[in-house]
């Protein structure tokens, strides 16, 4: 983009605000302060709070979303040291969650604790919820509870969205950004009486500049387009509560090689082309049986469908998948010091597969896929006294693929001072692959690609968990301290070691995950909170029989943000640091032109985010830039000259991008008009 119309934009904002704050102050100055009799002074709320039960991690609220630019999940972590996000491929736009060192696969995404998100819809997940519909990200680390399935192997996302029963009103965001994209969000609420609540969410976004900062010919970002809906409601009686809803998102993305010029006109560009159609319902029942001791009986249920339509040059992928989950559960406690939990669960998949792999007179090949999976679990958490929790759970489940597998986890929670707490887990998790729906995005590689008979994947994690707070005067300083340790029984790998081909097959030998990380943060009383982390990852894996790093993961990451308000939270400003550890890359070899296709090792590399925010009454406006040290990866795409060649490879992709990016934004939220 034309970086001086991008200075004029940015300008215009600051005159709008200025201006905006003037009619503020006077707005201000008419108050009668002899009205002001009395107050009372508030400590302001911590946007990242650590979980209050025996499960390690911590819940991420909207006070830490409005830190950054948060257009959707995928980008709700960039002030958190302990979750990574980062690119699948430079050329489709899939990103993935990284948690534990650990690919994203292997933590379980729930919305309101219903598991979500699955195959096909996995790859692209990460912008199907948008940021404005967020109310709260609960994020569990390692072993958590059984009550949601035995899918978690390196922990739980959380999703909350905005709710039926929060205050009735409107809330609209706008968003733009120099490359064009702008962003449309509502949240409206509808009390219809005391009992019955109704939610509606929209969401629009379109990009409308193809940008290529690094001149290889393809587009740094798709251009997506995508329309997101949500209709939900809440129903409340003395003895019964129902939540439900419907949801649909249309989303077509366009990516590939680009015509800059007329004279530079490609005959037979490579392009890529994904079109989705997803749907959902959802419904939750509590009946409550005996308030005394909070019995109650629960049935929650959700189902989708997504359709996915991709073509990568002319490979190409469709699917159709279809989830049904559904679980009943039963919950009371005994006294005040046993909580007793019960369910039965049944989750299905079906996906209906079509693959055009080699040439177009080869014609498509049909894949069906399927598995029905029932079972049950018991979870007991004993807390006899305040500074000790302890919970246990226990599941079986039988699958239609695999038969029958039984998921222990254990939790426990000890504060010996009010100042001081350890948490311990330990569990198992498992989790059926459905490789080409999982991992439909490396078709965009020029590479082969095979996909061997998968097994089950199953691994065992560990974890120990240290908070410090230590107090001076009326401020806080919190220490953190944590270790978890992943191992694999059996694991469904990517082997990207063999030239011009990709293999998805079975773990052959060891593969593990070490941990390490520290974490400290500061809260002043006059606006300033600072957090400084520092994380080592050591993550191994087996290919073709040697002990391997696994290849694109950064072996450390350092993380300083500050976040300062004004009196009376009048303005915000926010600075966060990242500094990404180098680490592995496939081995490289010699290409058609005689040069090595990558280095043997990726660089350390920094990452700097600014945002400031004014805040009125109803409604505040916000500004920033993103990667302002402007680093990218330089070739990100290897081969991009020849995209029909044997070369051509998208997914050796380590770092940023596209270069700095500015922003700006405006949120409204009237409440009750």
């Amino acid at each position: 983009m034309n970086y001086r119309c991008c200075k004029y934009w940015i300008l215009s904002l600051v005159w709008i605000t200025s201006c905006l704050s003037c009619f503020s102050q006077e707005e201000t100055d008419t108050i009668d302060w002899n009205y002001l009799e009395d107050f009372e002074i508030v400590k302001k709320k911590q946007g990242i709070s650590k979980l209050t039960g025996p499960e390690i991690g911590f819940k991420v609220d909207q006070t830490e979303l409005f830190r950054a630019a948060c257009c959707n999940l995928g980008e709700s972590f960039t002030t958190n040291p302990s979750v990574d996000v980062s690119y699948n491929d430079a050329a489709t736009g899939s990103k993935q969650i990284k948690l534990l060192g650990l690919s994203g696969n292997y933590v379980q995404l729930l919305t309101e604790n219903l598991p979500n998100f699955r195959g096909a819809a996995r790859p692209f997940a990460l912008r199907y919820v948008p940021g404005p519909w967020m109310k709260s990200i609960s994020v569990s680390k390692g072993s958590s509870t059984v009550k949601n399935g035995f899918e978690s192997m390196s922990g739980q996302i959380d999703v909350e969205y905005q709710k039926p029963q929060d205050e009735e009103g409107l809330i609209l965001n706008g968003y733009l950004d120099s490359q064009l994209k702008v962003e449309a969000n509502a949240v409206g609420n509808l009390h219809l009486s005391d009992k019955l609540n109704g939610e509606i969410l929209g969401h629009y976004e379109d990009r409308f500049l193809n940008h290529d900062s690094n001149d290889d010919g393809f587009t740094d970002m798709p251009d997506i387009r995508q329309f997101n809906f949500q209709t939900r409601w809440n129903l409340f009686t003395e003895n019964y509560i129902m939540h439900a809803g419907l949801g649909a998102i249309n989303e077509k993305s366009d990516a590939g090689q680009l015509n800059h010029h007329k004279s530079n006109h490609i005959e037979n560009p490579y392009l890529i082309t994904m079109k989705t159609q997803r749907y959902e319902a959802y419904m939750k029942h509590a009946f409550i049986v005996d308030k005394v001791h909070n019995t109650n009986i629960a049935w929650m249920s959700n189902g989708s469908l997504h359709d996915f339509d991709a073509l990568y040059g002319i490979k190409g992928y469709d699917v159709k998948e279809w989830n049904a989950f559904s679980q009943l559960m039963l919950e009371t406690d005994f006294n005040e010091q046993n909580n007793f939990s019960a369910g039965l669960s049944y989750n299905f998949d079906f996906l209906k597969q079509h693959l055009a792999l080699q040439t177009e007179a080869s014609g498509p090949s049909q894949l069906l896929e399927r598995e029905n999976t029932a079972g049950a679990y018991v979870q007991y958490t004993w807390k006899p006294v305040d500074k000790f929790t302890l919970m246990a759970g226990v599941r079986g489940d039988w699958s239609s693929l695999y038969k029958w597998f039984v998921t222990p986890r254990f939790n426990i929670r000890y504060s010996p001072i009010e100042s001081l707490t350890l948490r311990a887990s330990a569990g198992k998790g498992y989790r059926t692959v459905f490789a080409w729906a999982e991992y439909n995005y490396l078709l965009a590689s020029s590479r082969a690609l095979v996909v061997e008979n998968l097994n089950q994947e199953s691994s065992w994690n560990y974890g120990f968990n240290v908070d410090y707070t230590l107090y001076i005067n009326s401020e806080q300083l919190r220490f953190s301290t944590e270790y978890y340790y992943t191992h694999f029984n059996r694991q469904v790998i990517v082997d990207y070691e063999t030239p011009h081909q990709l293999t998805i097959g079975n773990l052959d030998g060891k593969s593990f995950s070490h941990t390490f990380q520290i974490e400290a943060t500061y809260e002043s009383s006059f606006g300033l909170t600072a957090t400084a982390a520092w994380r080592l990852n050591d993550v191994k894996t087996t290919y073709d029989g040697k002990l391997l790093e696994k290849p694109l993961t950064s072996k450390y990451k350092g993380l300083f943000t500050v976040s300062y308000s004004t009196p009376m939270d009048i303005w915000q400003f926010d600075l966060t640091l990242q500094l990404n550890g180098g680490g592995r890359m496939p081995a490289p070899y010699l290409m058609g032109n005689g040069q090595w296709s990558w280095d043997e090792r990726f660089p350390t590399y920094p990452m700097l985010n600014f945002q400031a925010t004014r805040w009125f009454r109803h409604f505040s406006i916000y500004a920033g830039a993103e990667n302002i040290t402007n680093y990218r990866q330089k070739n990100p795409i290897i081969g991009s000259a020849d995209p029909w060649g044997q070369d051509f490879d998208s997914t050796m992709v380590w770092g940023p991008i596209d270069g700095i990016m500015f922003y700006a934004g405006i949120r409204f939220n009237f409440g009750k008009l």
